[in-house]
């Protein structure tokens, strides 16, 4: 295996200011969703963020009860090149629109050829909505219900460069590095942490940031009934892993902090793994005998 070389992608040029969203999302009610996804972005935009990240599968909510009971209600439609026209998410459109904002949110995304994908939906600050990207990682029961992806992704707003993730997803180093092979100067990563699961939720995505000198913009879901409770902790990290805002573990809120094109030179510079890393990095491999 060949270590592929790292993009020569020119750092950013101007700060952007993000958002990470923490929030409870009801089981099976797309619309009412898209209205609280409405207005969390609202709320981000008033702070001056670009960029919204909503937690996985915000939309219908991850409950995989209801999702395995009425895709047809949790779902939404796809066309072969990705555009989703469907009306629930008027209220998701305008904030976009009005904020000037790219938002990201969770969804369970239904395709032409009949594939059932987690998804990560981009609206665009004009309002239009496309799948960004299918979750390639699926955890535990998921792969009973949805196909993995097929492909990364990268999204750009302005001259930033931002891998997607989410959840699982960002449990492979291997993911998060091909994203910053590609030129990514940040990982946007919705997610549905539950409760129990602090310790591993704090360290995943700090570790990314650091592996790959990037911001990671962690958004997650929190509160609801068990065995679906989950444990907010939504963040956004520097480069070198430390975080610039975290959730609490219950509660609704949205965590707002600004991306620094000079942080991102400076990390690079002072650590230098991407451009250090060698072609086929352990092989071949030496057996010892002690």
């Amino acid at each position: 295996m060949t270590t592929p070389p790292v993009a020569s992608t020119p750092l950013p040029s101007v700060p952007l200011t993000v958002a990470a969203v923490q929030a409870e999302p009801a089981p099976g009610d797309l619309s009412g969703n898209a209205v609280t996804a409405a207005r969390l972005v609202r709320r981000a935009t008033g702070h001056g963020a670009r960029i919204a990240v909503l937690p996985e599968l915000f939309l219908p909510a991850y409950h995989p009860p209801t999702l395995a009971g009425d895709p047809a209600g949790t779902d939404v439609a796809a066309t072969d090149d990705g555009a989703v026209a469907d009306p629930r998410l008027d209220p998701l459109r305008a904030a976009a629109r009005d904020g000037g904002a790219t938002v990201v949110v969770g969804a369970a995304v239904r395709h032409p050829d009949g594939r059932r994908t987690i998804s990560s939906l981009v609206v665009d600050p004009t309002g239009a909505v496309r799948v960004g990207y299918d979750k390639q990682q699926l955890w535990n029961g998921e792969r009973e219900l949805f196909s993995p992806g097929r492909r990364g992704a990268t999204l750009l707003v302005d001259d930033w460069r931002f891998g997607l993730g989410i959840c699982y997803d960002g449990c492979f180093p291997e993911h998060a590095r091909a994203a910053a092979a590609d030129g990514a100067h940040g990982y946007l990563c919705p997610s549905g942490y539950l409760a129990g699961s602090t310790h591993r939720r704090d360290l995943y995505y700090a570790a990314r940031a650091l592996d790959n000198t990037v911001y990671v913009v962690f958004a997650n879901a929190v509160d609801g009934a068990e065995p679906w409770r989950f444990n907010g902790g939504a963040a956004v990290y520097d480069p070198e892993g430390r975080p610039l805002a975290r959730g609490a573990d219950t509660g609704e809120d949205v965590l707002v902090a600004t991306l620094d094109p000079a942080v991102l030179a400076d990390t690079r510079a002072a650590h230098t793994m991407l451009a250090d890393r060698p072609d086929d990095q352990g092989l071949p491999r030496t057996a010892l005998h002690a």
